[in-house]
């Protein structure tokens, strides 16, 4: 069952069973407020379970481009295409959020974000790998970010 993420009263519902439930909240209702703002558009997320070819479709990025395996377990996804760009996104139970960028047009921009909410550590696989940049943000306290450029076709 789908959900519309209302970034005005911040819910955890579909996030409850995560540490960081509150600030994951928050991480997620940033988003949808970005989304909203930027190309007015509705973000909806839906259970990891009811999603599994768009959670796949993001760990073939992860582990192809930078052999990188997440290690907690997906909650929820949302997938769309906003002006031929297609997004999407996997919350973590951890509290970390995944979101690729993938521009349907040829040499069109392509990464991975990464960000992690507010009091959640950064995961041993990508603590090595990658510099996280802060950010504040009303919603979701401080964040952590940071992505990659891919390279392949996907």
């Amino acid at each position: 069952m789908s959900y519309v993420v209302d970034f005005e009263t911040v819910s955890t519902t579909g996030l409850e069973s995560s540490p960081v439930a509150e600030t994951l909240a928050g991480l997620r209702a940033n988003e949808a407020r970005y989304f909203r703002n930027k190309y007015d558009h509705v973000f909806t997320v839906e259970p990891a379970p009811a999603a599994q070819d768009a959670v796949a479709y993001v760990h073939r990025i992860l582990q192809e481009e930078r052999d990188l395996v997440i290690g907690s377990r997906p909650l929820e996804v949302s997938a769309f295409e906003v002006e031929g760009v297609r997004w999407t996104y996997v919350f973590y139970e951890s509290g970390l959020s995944v979101n690729v960028l993938y521009t349907l047009e040829a040499g069109g921009k392509r990464a991975v974000g990464f960000k992690l909410s507010d009091g959640m550590e950064v995961p041993d696989e990508l603590a090595d790998r990658f510099k996280f940049a802060r950010q504040r943000s009303k919603l979701a306290g401080t964040i952590r970010g940071s992505f990659f450029v891919i390279k392949g076709e996907y």
